[in-house]
């Protein structure tokens, strides 16, 4: 907006300078010929839009550790003619791909919802003549029009008129409209509420305020902890996977070519088949699905509780948040314009101040101080009884307003209200110190103040009757929830673009605390958002919140936040907001929030006040133990089947499952396990996150164990098979027989192991899995009994051997629940000695 090549702040400058430096005529604005030619200088008087190919849009979401591991497994099948694994696989990446398309397309939503915001038109003085024209051929140098209901047009510097009202909360948080003037700024896409005034254009499109934010929305985002965990995990499984696949097939090619005196390309084949299939059943296809639908399912339980998501990762984001950042207006507060109780002068009834005061407004103009003073009367009807004569409305000069009123009686008399200074003179300076001294007291508070008199002789003498305090009171409930958000582990900052006056009045009440700083005095004018120096960063984190911020400090206060390792929760309601809602890792868009806010926020609360987010705080963390605990499960299942195979095929000379099993046991313990969505998890009360190092050292312990589970029972077997005749119920004379029931003890191990992933203590202990969850490991042990027991794609065994393996599995689960304990004991501890260092380093540096 300041043109900074030309040495002039056209925000700030003399009107005159600013039309002297823009070279244009306040009197007749530009001609259409000029216009023309600036508009070809400067562009359209639009959002500007970077375009990207629906092609590059779709395509960026196949590529990642993750993608390529599904695709290589959809390939594989796809080359090994297996038609139904190649479809179920393509499913689940188109289906993950087009989630994700879904997610990202939010974006480019919350910039069409701000285009929505601009006016479509605008009322501008062309060579003399005012004309109504398209608003995005605005250039600088216009001379237009604002009025009544319209949308200020583009950044202008009032140039002509009385005064006019402008609604600006939406762009920079205020909670009331502003009254301007000439000389004033007014904001392209603020909404004039009453009075007219005529603006030279000093900023159109993106050189705007609101194309300031613009920029900042379209830029802001951040990687997801959903995101990263997959892409850690993808590549800790894919660098497994391929080390054993490459161990085995060197392995299998010296022993069955090099040293084989017959071999062919069959031969070759079949190892390639082999290792190939193994691939694929180590490729957790499923992991990105089942964090889908788990989240997708904690989305549709967050409806219930009147908080919609409109972007899936934001609620492993919610659960791992340990800053809450709040918008004031309307989410602390009940954006209702209150009066507090009113102050008298020289003994005055309090009830007929507030009478007079209401007497002195017209609350069909739609004015909130108004409505606030005609609202605080007990009874409204008793306004009925007076007839009002005259009414002149509040102007910029006067700063008051004033009624010419018939009382019951018929006597006519004045009322006034308005500023509390231009009141005192009107009664002729009398008690100016005590209403100064009220006035100060109210302001330290954060409280409006209006002071109200009173004429019986026709104005020739004024009576002073008092003064009336008005606030934003806090909402009932917004202590109560913080106290409670607090005690999850989450620091609640309050950021908004009122007084810092109002702001600290607020925090007390709420009990936020005292350190509440001015943005004007934290942030230098020019400061880049995205790279906040030092020591203002360490401001920031150490503030209780923020007064007066504009939409680049609420993307700045953001991003410091995170770039301090922090997850960010974020609520707001108006487009001033949208950049921090889009930056957060949880952008929460409150009730009653602009179009703007909502496109750009991750969560839309349906119900007013912050106590929906305890709910959705407590629901994300639920969700979030669900993902875990499946990831546990899946790691250490695919090392306990790479590690089986690689390591008995080297040392065993034995295949212990064949391709058609590991297909098989793929599908089984993959689609069943997607009912963990549904299960029962304890709430931590404490923000979680993905800890990727403790996770994947449990998940490799699990697997380890679980190794040597599966190695126990296979070298049993081979000892069965061995001398088959001293163990003639159990049926294992060759290796088919032994590869059936290595098969049954990786599919029932496998989900038994998740009893054991799936919590951090005894399993034995509440909460028990989920019926959903429970019934679908019911379902898959009994579909995997049966295939064993009746020969269904597997080579038959006996009932018996199948039920020692089942005794065998559930020892194993009692062992498997005691590493899973210990584990965890020996990490925790090893946390919290590395967390007593550094504090012992800490207190050491800065005694």
């Amino acid at each position: 907006m300041a043109d900074e090549a030309a040495g002039t702040d056209l925000e700030n400058a003399p009107v005159d300078a600013v039309a002297e430096k823009l070279k244009t005529n306040i009197a007749s604005g530009l001609s259409e010929d000029e216009a023309a030619r600036r508009l070809a200088t400067y562009g359209p008087n639009a959002l500007p839009e970077e375009k990207t190919s629906l092609a590059r849009q779709i395509l960026r979401h196949f590529v990642g550790p993750i993608a390529f591991m599904i695709e290589a497994a959809a390939l594989v099948s796809l080359l090994l003619g297996d038609m139904g694994d190649f479809v179920i696989i393509f499913g689940l990446l188109l289906f993950n791909a087009g989630l994700e398309f879904y997610q990202d397309s939010k974006a480019t939503n919350a910039l069409a919802a701000l285009k929505n915001s601009l006016a479509p038109q605008a009322s501008a003085l062309r060579d003399g003549v005012v004309k109504t024209v398209d608003a995005a051929t605005l250039v600088p140098g216009d001379i237009v029009n604002i009025r009544l209901g319209g949308i200020v047009p583009a950044d202008i510097r009032l140039v002509s008129g009385d005064y006019a009202s402008i609604d600006q909360a939406a762009l920079t948080g205020e909670s009331l409209p502003v009254t301007k003037k000439v000389g004033d700024l007014a904001y392209s896409g603020s909404v004039v509420k009453q009075g007219e005034l005529a603006g030279v254009v000093i900023g159109t499109g993106g050189n705007t305020f609101f194309g300031r934010t613009a920029r900042l929305v379209a830029g802001a985002g951040a990687v997801s902890q959903a995101q990263r965990a997959m892409f850690h995990i993808g590549n800790f499984l894919i660098v497994l996977a391929v080390v054993l696949a490459l161990i085995m097939v060197a392995v299998q090619v010296y022993v069955d070519i090099v040293k084989a005196d017959n071999w062919g390309l069959a031969d070759a084949l079949a190892i390639l088949q082999f290792v190939l299939v193994l691939l694929v059943a180590s490729i957790p296809v499923a992991m990105p699905a089942v964090f889908s639908i788990t989240m997708a399912l904690g989305a549709l339980a967050l409806s219930k509780e009147k908080a919609i998501v409109s972007r899936l990762s934001s609620i492993d984001e919610m659960a791992g948040a340990d800053i809450l950042c709040s918008d004031k207006t309307g989410t602390l507060t009940k954006n209702i314009l209150t009066l507090g109780d009113p102050i008298p002068i020289d003994g005055v009834d309090p009830a007929q101040i507030v009478l007079a005061g209401a007497l002195a407004s017209r609350a069909e103009d739609s004015d909130a101080i108004d409505g606030a003073v005609v609202s605080a009367l007990p009874d409204r009807a008793v306004l009925g009884e007076y007839r009002l004569v005259r009414f002149t409305p509040f102007d910029p000069v006067s700063k008051r307003t004033e009624a010419a009123v018939a009382g019951p009686d018929g006597k006519a008399f004045l009322v006034s209200k308005g500023a509390p200074h231009a009141i005192v003179a009107l009664c002729g300076g009398e008690n100016a110190a005590v209403v100064d001294a009220h006035v100060a007291e109210l302001g330290e508070k954060g409280y409006r103040a209006l002071a109200v008199a009173r004429s019986d002789d026709d104005g020739a003498h004024w009576r002073l009757l008092g003064i009336l305090p008005m606030y934003d009171p806090p909402r009932d409930d917004s202590k109560q929830t913080i106290d409670n958000v607090r005690a999850k582990g989450v620091t609640v900052k309050m950021i908004t673009g009122d007084d810092t006056a109002i702001a600290r009045e607020t925090a007390r009440q709420l009990g936020l605390g005292a350190n509440i700083l001015a943005a004007a005095d934290v942030f230098p004018k020019d400061m880049d958002p995205d790279n906040v120096p030092g020591p203002i960063a360490n401001r920031i984190l150490t503030a209780d919140g923020f007064a007066r911020v504009f939409p680049e400090h609420k993307y700045a206060i953001v991003k410091t936040f995170q770039k301090n390792g922090h997850l960010v929760a974020m609520t707001g309601d108006g487009v001033n907001d949208a950049p921090a809602l889009k930056q957060a890792d949880c952008g929460i868009a409150v009730s009653g929030a602009t179009d703007a806010a909502r496109s750009a926020a991750a969560l839309i609360l349906t119900a007013p006040g912050l106590s929906v987010i305890e709910n959705a705080i407590d629901e994300a963390r639920r969700i979030f133990g669900r993902i875990t605990s499946y990831t546990v499960y899946r790691v250490a299942l695919t090392m306990t089947i790479m590690f089986l195979v690689v390591l008995s095929t080297i040392f065993l000379g034995f295949q212990p499952l064949t391709p058609i099993m590991i297909v098989l046991m793929s599908l089984l313990d993959d689609i069943p396990i997607m009912t963990v969505a549904y299960d029962n998890t304890t709430v931590s009360d404490q923000p979680i996150r993905w800890r990727m190092p403790h996770l994947l050292t449990v998940a490799a312990v699990l697997g380890f164990a679980s190794i040597v589970q599966s190695f126990g029972l296979l070298l049993m077997g081979m000892e069965v098979m061995s001398e088959p005749a001293r163990w003639p119920g159990l049926g294992i004379t060759d290796t088919a027989h032994l590869q059936s029931m290595m098969f049954l003890q990786l599919v029932a191990g496998g989900h038994l192991l998740l009893l054991v992933a799936r919590k951090e203590n005894w399993f034995t202990k509440r909460p028990y899995p989920a019926e959903p969850l429970l019934i679908a490991m019911v379902a898959t042990q009994l579909v995997a009994v049966l295939m064993c027991g009746f020969g269904i794609l597997v080579p038959q065994i006996p009932w018996l051997l199948i039920g020692l393996v089942w005794v065998y599995l559930i020892v194993w689960l009692f062992v498997l629940g005691l590493v899973r304990i210990g584990i965890d004991h020996v990490l925790e501890n090893r946390s919290a000695r590395r967390a007593m260092s550094i504090d012992v380093m800490n207190e050491r540096l800065f005694r």
